[in-house]
């Protein structure tokens, strides 16, 4: 997607910024640049520890280079924080026989419209993708990733209502291995009625996919981006138990909290490898650093 593309989407985020905006292009650099810089990253939910740092560097930086032009600043500024969002794989791994994909997160994350959209990607590249509906605890759950299925032309395998959700999971990656298909993408439950502890059930559908023929190649923890750092408390909950390979931002087009990647890559060294900019299948995106630090600050 064109630089200008992703801009357009990232408006809420960017208007946290827009008073930081034109108070450096109205004043020039200054003492008060600094601590409105932190401010507004802390207020788009980059988190303290992530905004202090980021603003450490680039004064530093921009002292050593006589930096006094506002435009000269923010092509610092944009400059840092893509260096700091870079230098992380955010490639999906599919090696495996099959690869299997779990996707874990709260309840109303975007968990399942995530798993479908990137079903029909990887469909629409040639590549054959087998659901597994392993949210057996939420109504509907099951139905929601069967028109997705039915949408993007992958199977679907489920099982009963109240079924273990290893199970399904497991006879998911079984009937990938058999019928010759190499990518099994997993739902999870956000919230269990019983008496299980959700990240011991998410723990033991890890442990269970690994025993077949699949190989778990991706865990990516789903996190609606409008929820900021409550987000960033999720990560660190589902961090502990789900060997995390990456996130997903959802929402991240109508968020004024587009900070939280900062917090999330800062915080807890897990990289964000896709977000959704929209409602469309193409809109789930693998996440640019330099487009997003563009969209941040333009």
């Amino acid at each position: 997607m064109a630089r200008t593309g992703f801009r357009r989407r990232m408006g809420g985020t960017r208007g946290v910024f827009s008073g930081f905006l034109a108070s450096v292009v109205s004043r020039g650099v200054d003492d008060s640049t600094w601590e409105e810089l932190e401010e507004a990253l802390i207020l788009a939910d980059a988190g303290v520890g992530a905004a202090t740092e980021l603003v450490d560097r680039l004064k530093e930086w921009s002292r050593a280079e006589k930096v006094t032009d506002p435009q000269a600043l923010l092509a610092l500024l944009k400059a840092q924080l893509a260096e700091d969002l870079g230098g992380r794989d955010r490639g999906l791994e599919t090696g495996g026989n099959p690869a299997v994909w779990l996707f874990v997160g709260v309840n109303g994350a975007g968990k399942t419209t995530t798993i479908g959209k990137l079903a029909a990607r990887e469909v629409n590249s040639g590549r054959k993708v087998v659901l597994a509906a392993g949210d057996t605890f939420r109504a509907a759950a099951a139905e929601q990733l069967g028109l997705w299925a039915d949408r993007s032309g992958a199977e679907l395998v489920r099982g009963a209502e109240d079924a273990d959700p290893s199970s399904v999971v497991f006879d998911a990656i079984q009937h990938a291995s058999a019928t010759g298909v190499p990518l099994v993408m997993a739902d999870t439950a956000g919230r269990l009625h019983t008496r299980t502890n959700l990240m011991e059930e998410l723990a033991k559908i890890h442990r269970v996919a690994g025993k077949g023929p699949g190989t778990v190649t991706e865990v990516l923890l789903v996190i609606d981006a409008v929820t900021g750092q409550n987000g960033l408390a999720q990560a660190r909950r589902f961090t502990e138990s789900a060997q995390l390979t990456g996130v997903v931002l959802t929402k991240l087009d109508g968020s004024a909290k587009g900070g939280i990647v900062m917090a999330v890559q800062n915080e807890l060294d897990i990289p964000v490898k896709l977000v959704g900019l929209g409602e469309g299948v193409e809109d789930l995106m693998v996440f640019d650093p330099v487009e997003f630090a563009e969209a941040l600050f333009s």
